[in-house]
C-alpha cells in the first residue's frame, strides 16, 4: 500500500516551492517510498505572483490541488481579528478549517506536512489529520518564529541548537517532537563570532546589527541547511515505519511511544555530501 502525504501551504515565496520541489524529486527518484497524494494552498491564482508560481508548480507535478483563499475569506468575514482576546482561534476562524476540511473530503492521507502554511490550525483540522511542522530548534529549545529562535540562542549563548518535525496541536509550537536533528553552534568558525558578542547585550545587538550579525548570520545558515534534509529524511522514516502519529502520539516501530525520532546522523551525512559537491 502506497504511503500517501498530504502537503499543505500558503506557496507565498521561493522556499515554499523549494520544499515542495525537494520532497516531490526525493519521491520520483525512490529516496522517500510515498507520493504525494494532494496539496493545498490557503491562496488561489491571482491572488499573488509567488503563489501563482506555487500553483503552476503543482500543476506540472500533476498532483491533484485544492485551493481555498484565505484572505478573501477574511474580507468575507469583515476583516476580524484572527484571535480572540484570550488569544484562541475565534469561531469565523475555525469556520474556513470547515469548508478546507469540506474541499479535503475526497482526499486521503497517512500524514500530513505543513510547509510554509502561514495558518493556525483549528482544535478540529489538528484532530482530523496527522500534521507534521518544522520548527527551527532542538527539542526543548525555543519557540515562535525562527528570528525569535535565533535572539534567544544568542542571549542564553546556547552551545547548540538543532531542527524538529513536531506533530501539529492546539498549542502552537507545543506538540511531541516527531524526528529531529541537533549541532552544535560552538567550536570552529563559530567561536570567533562569539567571542566578538562576548560583552554585548542582545538588545544592543538588535539594535547595532539586527539580522546582520554574523553570528545571527551563520546559526540561521546552519538551520536552513537541514530543513529540507530533515523533511525528506522524515518522511521516508515514517513511509518505512519506523515511526508514526498515532491520537496525537508519536510511537516508534513497536507502537510504543517516542520521545522524537533522532536523525542526527543521517542528516549530518546529508549535509556533508551537500557541502561536498559545491
Amino acid at each position: 500500500m502506497t504511503y500517501k502525504v498530504g502537503w499543505f501551504s500558503s506557496g507565498r515565496d521561493e522556499a515554499a516551492r523549494d520544499l515542495l520541489g525537494a520532497v516531490w524529486c526525493a519521491i520520483e527518484n525512490g529516496e522517500v517510498p510515498a507520493q504525494i497524494s494532494f496539496v493545498f494552498c490557503s491562496r488561489e491564482r491571482g491572488e499573488d505572483h509567488e503563489s501563482d508560481l506555487f500553483i503552476e508548480q503543482v500543476e506540472e507535478y500533476g498532483v491533484p490541488l485544492i485551493t481555498h483563499s484565505f484572505q478573501r475569506f477574511r474580507e468575507r468575514m469583515g476583516d476580524r481579528p484572527l484571535l480572540d482576546q484570550d488569544g484562541f482561534l475565534p469561531a469565523w476562524r475555525a469556520k474556513y478549517d470547515t469548508e478546507v476540511m469540506e474541499r479535503l473530503e475526497k482526499h486521503s492521507a497517512s500524514l500530513c506536512v505543513l510547509a510554509g502554511y502561514m495558518l493556525i490550525m483549528s482544535d478540529e483540522m489538528c484532530e482530523r489529520y496527522p500534521f507534521l511542522n518544522l520548527h527551527p530548534s532542538a527539542p526543548g529549545g525555543p519557540v515562535g518564529a525562527w528570528q525569535e529562535v535565533i535572539w534567544r540562542l544568542i542571549d542564553t549563548r546556547a552551545r547548540y541548537t538543532g531542527v524538529i518535525m513536531h506533530a501539529v496541536t492546539p498549542e502552537l509550537d507545543r506538540g511531541p517532537v516527531a524526528t529531529y536533528c541537533t549541532f552544535p553552534i560552538v567550536g570552529g568558525e563559530f567561536d570567533p563570532l562569539w567571542t566578538g558578542i562576548q560583552d554585548s547585550k542582545t538588545d544592543e545587538l538588535k539594535a547595532q546589527s539586527g539580522e546582520r550579525l554574523p553570528l545571527f548570520k551563520l546559526i540561521r545558515q546552519h538551520g536552513v541547511d537541514r530543513e529540507l534534509p530533515l523533511i525528506v529524511t522524515t518522511l521516508r522514516a515514517f513511509a518505512e515505519g519506523r515511526v508514526k502519529i498515532k491520537g496525537g502520539a508519536v510511537l516508534d516501530t513497536a507502537g510504543k511511544p517516542l520521545q522524537g525520532y533522532d536523525l542526527t546522523a543521517e542528516i549530518e551525512a546529508l549535509v556533508g555530501m551537500s557541502r561536498s559537491l559545491k
